[in-house]
């Protein structure tokens, strides 16, 4: 499921029911206009309130934690733009049987209008501003849903020719619903069923602005794959907001289990700063589904900084399969790289893999892709890749160059905010 796929297929079905409600001759006007988007931006709220649940059907459907959080974030802006011509045009004319499902004075109807309008908006801004600290921004974002209450609240009350037991009303109480259950599950219920597991940090090793935490469950570790993350909640003041790092370890017969960390943030530098061995943890896992492409003629393992913390996982997963046709591609800045390009570099010995590091950024990636599609049919290579997006962008203009087909490329969204 692709992003667009969501954005216009709910606009379309949307669309669709609301005009069976209304006469074709009002169709082509500023007022069905309206109404369709609020409509729409109504059913967005409810599908990215349902996408925050992290609910495992959802996942699966998206392909991915990341690829649902990457729509949770288009569904956002779409509706506020389409509820910002829903403010501005009227939805309502005098040839349609308009009528409330809820009665509420005039007063308090107008008042859920604006409301709900502000609601949205502070929900998207909030969203997207990264100056906002983590702890901040996660506690003020828990409120979406009960911002998204306000909305329904508008779309109920207000004069439409939309009633609950036609196609319309059908389809947007059966989302609204969706998503209220997503958001009250979110808000109340995660913290208690999600959790994997208790964990205890046994080692912590610190490197410039670096870590790598190595923890060991209280009870049993959970099963998951080699490229999956999880979020790390630690039960200390300031540490306790679920945050997301990907797993960098296999699978492990005691449950231990390994991150590899950068201090990028508010919340990852305090982590560097405060975390000590002993210190309990909870973690919610596993997510994501960042697999090895294991039919390919050649691997191409792309890590770019902290990105490769997937790769790593897999070096380590000895059942994984072969190893001899892939290649390992290093893109960092040596003086912040952690794991040292030596410990990488040995660790692909171990496995047979062909380790490759760029310490000049993206500069000789080309060079390597080039003897690669020399080497081996380019239709043939498949690339994993895990890093910021300008790398991502350098790896698919090479891509296109050297005539590997974008198909063959497979990536996580590098950051969920």
């Amino acid at each position: 499921m692709k992003t667009w796929y969501s954005v216009v297929g709910v606009l379309l079905i949307t669309t669709f029911t609301l005009l069976l409600e209304i006469p074709s001759d009002t169709w082509l006007t500023s007022a069905t206009l309206s109404l369709v988007l609020g409509a729409t931006a109504l059913a967005y709220m409810a599908l990215s309130c349902l996408l925050a649940s992290r609910w495992r059907w959802v996942e699966r459907l998206f392909g991915g934690l990341d690829r649902v959080y990457e729509s949770h974030k288009w569904l956002g802006i779409w509706a506020l733009v389409f509820a910002s011509y829903h403010l501005v045009f009227k939805a309502n004319l005098d040839l349609w049987q308009s009528v409330p499902i809820i009665e509420l004075s005039k007063y308090w109807t107008r008042m859920v209008r604006q409301l709900s309008y502000l609601a949205l908006g502070l929900i998207v801004l909030l969203a997207l501003n990264r100056n906002i600290p983590y702890g901040q921004w996660r506690w003020w974002h828990k409120l979406s849903g009960p911002l998204f209450a306000i909305v329904i609240l508008h779309w109920l009350s207000f004069k439409s020719p939309i009633a609950l037991d036609n196609p319309s009303g059908i389809w947007l109480t059966a989302l609204c619903g969706l998503g209220l259950l997503g958001a009250l599950y979110k808000l109340l219920l995660y913290p208690l069923l999600a959790k994997a597991g208790e964990y205890r940090v046994s080692a912590v090793t610190l490197e410039k602005n670096s870590l790598h935490l190595e923890l060991t469950p209280l009870h049993r570790g959970f099963a998951f794959k080699a490229g999956q993350f999880a979020f790390l909640a630690m039960r200390e003041k300031g540490l306790r907001e679920p945050h997301p790092f990907t797993i960098a370890s296999a699978h492990a017969s005691d449950g231990r289990i390994e991150f590899v960390i950068r201090a990028l943030g508010d919340y990852t530098q305090k982590l560097r700063q405060q975390v000590k061995v002993g210190m309990l943890a909870d973690l919610y896992a596993p997510y994501g589904r960042f697999k090895r492409r294991l039919d390919a003629g050649r691997e191409v393992w792309i890590g770019g900084g902290v990105g490769i913390s997937p790769f790593i996982s897999w070096l380590q997963d000895a059942a994984a399969g072969r190893f001899d046709q892939a290649t390992l591609v290093y893109c960092c800045n040596p003086s912040r790289a952690f794991p040292s390009l030596e410990t990488l570099q040995g660790l692909a010995e171990e496995r047979g893999v062909d380790f490759i590091g760029h310490t000049d950024g993206a500069d000789r990636l080309g060079e390597t892709l080039k003897r690669l599609a020399s080497e081996t049919d380019p239709q043939q290579i498949q690339i994993s890749f895990c890093g910021p997006k300008g790398l991502l962008a350098r790896v698919k203009t090479l891509m296109r160059e050297h005539a590997i087909p974008e198909r063959n490329l497979h990536y996580e969204f590098f950051e969920f905010r």
